[in-house]
């Protein structure tokens, strides 16, 4: 992948009865947060295995827990706190802050263990081709990438965050469709300057879990 493209990992400290509650039915408290930590450390292995050097950790919780401060220090990562706002306000300003010093940026969470180095460097070659923004919808409405260039789309990025990450039903099954609607609104067209790769699906539900362990996507 081209250096000057960055990959951003959100995740969270994984906390007993903080993380991944809805699992919580499922493996338990402990047990969630035991997911959260096999989730994250196996989204760090494949954003580094697809950007060496061009990764970063962006946390929620405790910025100073052990699991987070070892994972920067195992992949040789920086660390940043997601700040506060919403989801889209948080996922905005890590783009605008990563976009300032490279050509593009792919935002990930942690939640898609079926994420591979192609995905993310398919992701990387939509943006390099002259996309404003690119997307990894999920099969349960949302998505599980954001990717924007520096350059985007002649210049419309920031109206295209406007409309992306302001006024969305963050955690709901709208959320690309929601997303779609929004830049139209702007004179975006799908296939041109926004992009979609193939659907994924992530792990959210109890039912997602097992499909992962069926899968041998998550080890502990």
């Amino acid at each position: 992948m081209n250096q000057r493209v960055h990959i951003a990992v959100f995740t969270r400290a994984p906390v007993a009865g903080a993380s991944k509650t809805r699992l919580v039915p499922l493996l338990g408290q402990e047990g969630a947060a035991a997911a959260q930590r096999a989730m994250t450390l196996r989204t760090l292995e494949t954003a580094c295995s697809a950007a060496p050097g061009q990764v970063s950790l962006w946390t929620a919780g405790d910025p100073d827990h052990p699991f987070l401060a070892d994972c920067a220090a195992r992949f040789g990562l920086s660390r940043h706190p997601q700040g506060e706002g919403d989801l889209g306000i948080r996922m905005a300003h890590c783009l605008r802050s990563l976009l300032a010093g490279h050509d593009a940026v792919l935002l990930i969470g942690t939640d898609c263990p079926v994420f591979s180095a192609g995905d993310l460097q398919a992701a990387a070659t939509a943006l390099r081709h002259g996309a404003g923004m690119v997307f990894t919808p999920a099969e349960d409405g949302g998505y599980v990438l954001v990717g924007a260039a520096a350059q985007g789309a002649a210049g419309g990025l920031e109206s295209a965050f406007a409309q992306a990450f302001t006024r969305i039903d963050w955690g709901t099954s709208a959320v690309m469709a929601q997303t779609r609607t929004r830049l139209r609104q702007i004179g975006w067209r799908a296939g041109h300057e926004w992009q979609e790769l193939p659907v994924l699906w992530d792990v959210d539900t109890p039912a997602d879990y097992i499909r992962a362990q069926q899968e041998r996507l998550l080890d502990f």
